[in-house]
Order: structure tokens, then sequence, then C-alpha cells
């Protein structure tokens, strides 16, 4: 009975608020008519043809360098030092041309004209054959991780930064 009684106000409370908000709205004053002025034509259409056509320009030439660098952002103030040792080593070089001409060798090799006019089971060849192809193709991009990860560690041996035995060999005195 009490849950009835609290249902039944708080309903008509509801109501009450629903109509007395909608009475109560913001009064809409009438628009008053702005006189329109024209405005002097300030730029001019070959200017902004010019400028476009720079701007075009230069969006393309960042465009084909960004497709050259690949995916990743380079911060140009940290870490140079040692990306410039790794990419001036000979042996690097000599393994990065290796990778190249391997990977033009191997990627030349598949024929699409063979594709067209096979049948089902030389399909099916084919598709072994390229699976073959691939983990092939994937031990020999391992090896070249691998052989190039080892050369960091080299080049990284080698310019090592010795300061701390330096620092514990002094002596006392020295």
């Amino acid at each position: 009975m009490f849950i009835k009684r609290i249902v039944k106000y708080g309903l008509i409370a509801v109501i009450a608020s629903v109509f007395t908000s909608v009475e109560a709205g913001p009064d809409k004053k009438p628009d008053r008519e702005k006189p329109k002025k024209e405005r002097p034509h300030k730029w001019d259409a070959e200017k902004v043809k010019e400028r476009l056509k720079v701007a075009f320009e230069k969006r393309k030439k960042y465009r084909a360098d960004a497709k050259k660098r690949g995916h990743k952002v380079r911060d140009h103030k940290k870490g140079r030092g040692f990306g410039k040792l790794i990419s001036d080593d000979a042996k690097i070089k000599e393994l990065r041309e290796a990778f190249k001409q391997a990977s033009k060798k191997h990627w030349a090799g598949f024929d699409r004209d063979k594709w067209k006019d096979a049948t089902d089971d030389e399909k099916k060849a084919l598709r072994e054959q390229m699976a073959a192809s691939r983990k092939g193709w994937m031990e020999a991009v391992k090896n070249h991780r691998q052989e190039v990860h080892a050369r960091i560690k080299e080049i990284r041996e080698e310019f090592k930064n010795n300061r701390d035995k330096v620092i514990d060999g002094n002596g006392p005195g020295e």
C-alpha cells in the first residue's frame, strides 16, 4: 500500500514537471534583419592557384620520400651514430646486396601464364611448389637476419665504451 502511494505521487510529480518545463521554455526573440554587407574580394585566384601548385609539389616530394623510407617514424636526433656505423659497414652492405640479389632471383621464378592455363591438378602442384618455395625463402630470410644480427653484435663489441674498466683501473693517487 505504501509503495503504491509512492508510485502514484512520483508519477504525478513527473507529469507535473513535464508540463511545467514545456511551458517554461526560453522566450524566442524575433530575428532581426541584419543588413547584408558586400565584402570586398581580397584574394587573387591566380595567386591561390600558384600556392596550391607549390603545396602539391611539396607534398608529392615528401610523399615519395616517405615511400622510400617505409612506415617507420625516425627520430633524427637520437641514435644516429650507431645506425651510421651499421649502415656504413662493408660486411653489412655485402650481406644486404647478396640478399637483394637472392630475392630478385627467388621472386622472378613464378609464371602467371602457367597458372591461367593450368588444370586443377597442375594448380595443386603449383601451390605445393609455391609453399615449398616460401619455406625456402623464409629460411633464407632467417639466415640473413641471423648473419646481420651477429655482425651488429661484433660492431657493438668493437666500439664498446670501456669507461668503467678505465675508471676501475685508475688507482687512488693517479
